[in-house]
């Protein structure tokens, strides 16, 4: 018994430290650090106009006017798995259809048919017809908003050059200039347009 007490009672002692360390010494030092460095972030990169929350920078939105930019397609479902709820957080996850599937072949193609009558004769840019992998995705390619400019300038009554200047002050480049490709956030790009002066 007592070799057992010997080795039981230092077992006991390490694993409650280790545990108020690793499970509170540790996040809070984390948690009040990232609140002081980078509150943005650590509380969500949330967006407010006139103090009120409309979204974040990194969840995209499901923008269904045509007075808007619109995001990638989303394949998130509701939280029952039952019906399509576009860009729905709670159910995060992309349709897992490969390319050779021809319900995706048929979806895309319907998606097409769809974007190219804003646009006849315009080539669709991919990212306006496939959803991303998470379904929550923010952000388009720079291609993907300069294909709506023309809709937006005709539903805003704006001229087709101003709103490419939008989309050109919007586009974020690559990280240090090699990682990654361009893009556009599209609830900054729509929070700047409303912005427009017409």
């Amino acid at each position: 018994m007592k070799a057992v007490g010997r080795h039981l009672v230092p077992a006991i002692v390490l694993t409650l430290i280790f545990a108020a360390v690793t499970g509170l010494v540790y996040p809070g030092i984390v948690t009040g650090l990232a609140q002081l460095i980078f509150p943005n972030q650590a509380n969500g990169s949330l967006r407010t106009v006139n103090g009120q929350v409309i979204g974040s920078d990194l969840i995209g939105q499901y923008w269904t006017s045509v007075r808007y930019f619109h995001g990638r397609p989303s394949a998130t479902l509701s939280d029952d798995g039952s019906k399509a709820q576009p860009y729905n957080a709670e159910n995060s996850a992309g349709s897992n259809l490969g390319p050779t599937n021809a319900k995706l072949i048929q979806t895309v193609q319907q998606r097409t048919a769809e974007l190219q009558k804003e646009n006849p004769g315009v080539p669709v840019p991919v990212d306006l017809v496939t959803a991303s992998a998470s379904g929550l995705d923010p952000d388009i390619t720079p291609a993907g908003a300069y294909f709506q400019v023309p809709r937006i300038a005709r539903e805003r009554g704006l001229s087709q050059d101003t709103v490419r200047q939008l989309v050109d002050t919007n586009i974020t480049g690559r990280f240090l200039g090699i990682f990654g490709e361009p893009y556009v956030n599209v609830l900054n790009l729509n929070i700047a347009l409303d912005a427009l002066k017409k």
